[in-house]
């Protein structure tokens, strides 16, 4: 029988003397397979994803203790995951000198040789239209869509307005219908 804690216990276990180690196993165990999901939908690669991941939490244990609550936990895990994700996409970029058009087909083919992908080809023309999207459209479409996350939640995380969220979701809906359709 799994117990699942609320944000609210776990910082509250973190804060306790000598159960900070418990609590952010706690958190790790919580979040760990979402947080996967959100980085590998942007990254495409499941190596990349997975380092990124470990990254994420290695940032979250050491900044735990300055968390001042201000959002919640949830929220806070994931706009370090987005913005670790975008970095690392920034970082191959400049590394590889793949200008921004090309991004989206160097994803593609990761895509097309993931041996761990295993959608038909139907999901793959999805997937195909969705990393054709700029970088920070595809978080915002991945948060709504995939993570059924709620604008308030989302404008946290990516430090936008709700209004500029739902007008990006909007464009990144039709150039995916446009993308599938023909």
């Amino acid at each position: 029988m799994t117990i699942s804690h609320t944000d609210e216990e776990l910082l509250d276990m973190y804060a306790k003397d000598g159960h900070a180690d418990r609590a952010f196993q706690l958190m790790v165990h919580k979040y760990q397979e979402a947080v996967y999901w959100h980085v590998r939908r942007l990254v495409v690669s499941h190596d990349d994803a997975n380092d990124i991941v470990q990254e994420v939490f290695i940032k979250v244990w050491q900044a735990l203790p300055k968390f001042r609550k201000d959002s919640s936990l949830y929220t806070w895990i994931y706009r370090i995951a987005t913005n670790e994700a975008l970095s690392f996409l920034k970082k191959k970029k400049r590394r590889y000198l793949v200008p921004l058009v090309d991004m989206g087909k160097q994803l593609e083919e990761t895509l097309e040789a993931d041996a761990w992908y295993q959608g038909n080809e139907m999901e793959k023309k999805l997937q195909k239209a969705i990393l054709s999207l700029p970088e920070k459209q595809r978080a915002v479409f991945n948060l709504r869509y995939y993570d059924e996350m709620k604008y308030e939640d989302m404008a946290e995380i990516l430090d936008t307005s709700v209004g500029a969220l739902k007008a990006s979701y909007h464009h990144a809906v039709k150039k995916i219908e446009k993308s599938v359709v023909s």
